[in-house]
């Protein structure tokens, strides 16, 4: 068994998804492999990512790999950030320009800044934040690609010791410290009695340095330089991915 995991935006989901991707991708699961999306996004997009891909993923790591969901969509392991960094990480996402917080839990609540001109009405506030008993990864964006980074860098030193912001373009997704797409992976191999040498791992963007460093890799040919410079290998597609791997 070997396992393809992926990141959805910009990997799988690149220019759509269409009959050859997800003939590839049942022809990769009827000869015994797993198909695993990993991706920054959080649970409650999984089951539209199923619906618009067409796709019957075997494994959802959301969140950056905070997150471990099967087919179903159940929660089989977490890993949150405490009650206690929630509103002061927000607070500090709001000095440097942040004009929301996206935060991933039991449900996913966007608290946005009180400066913000463009907050719907009803919006909710740091107030709502205080009643959040924990999440499993707060995300925020960005104008361009070095404000995110200049603010991803901020971030890293003032939390460093308990969260751990991953740059996604112009988007940030703030997990736990000793968290990424890596550590998900090797979570996920624990649950279903995989090996390291098991895992193929392709990606576009920042956020997905930490999984094609740790893991045999490929990174699409419409990457990021940092993406392909770490990569094995590069791929036009996941479809090519596949039939290269059979």
């Amino acid at each position: 068994m070997k396992i393809i995991a992926s990141d959805y935006d910009g990997t799988l989901n690149h220019g759509g998804i269409d009959d050859a991707k997800r003939a590839a991708v049942a022809e990769w699961q009827q000869k015994g492999n797993l198909f695993v999306v990993v991706t920054g996004r959080d649970k409650f997009f999984c089951p539209a990512m199923k619906e618009d891909s067409g796709i019957n993923m075997d494994y959802y790591l959301a969140c950056n790999g905070a997150l471990i969901l099967d087919r179903a969509f159940n929660t089989i392991e977490e890993t949150r950030i405490d009650k206690a960094v929630i509103v002061p990480l927000l607070e500090y996402l709001f000095t440097l320009n942040c004009d929301w917080g996206h935060i991933c839990a039991e449900e996913s609540t966007r608290i946005y800044n009180p400066d913000c001109a463009d907050a719907p009405e009803n919006a909710h506030t740091l107030a709502d934040a205080e009643k959040i008993e924990f999440c499993n990864q707060i995300s925020t964006a960005l104008p361009t690609f070095d404000e995110a980074a200049r603010v991803t860098a901020a971030i890293k030193e003032k939390f460093g010791d308990v969260l751990n912001p991953l740059q996604n373009g112009t988007c940030i997704d703030i997990v736990p410290v000793g968290m990424d797409k890596a550590q998900g992976i090797y979570r996920l191999l624990k649950i279903c009695g995989a090996q390291y040498e098991d895992v193929i791992t392709v990606g576009d963007n920042v956020n997905d340095i930490a999984m094609l460093k740790e893991f045999y890799s490929y990174a699409m040919e419409n990457g990021v330089d940092a993406v392909k410079q770490i990569a094995d290998k590069t791929t036009p597609s996941v479809t090519q991915l596949i039939y290269n791997e059979l």
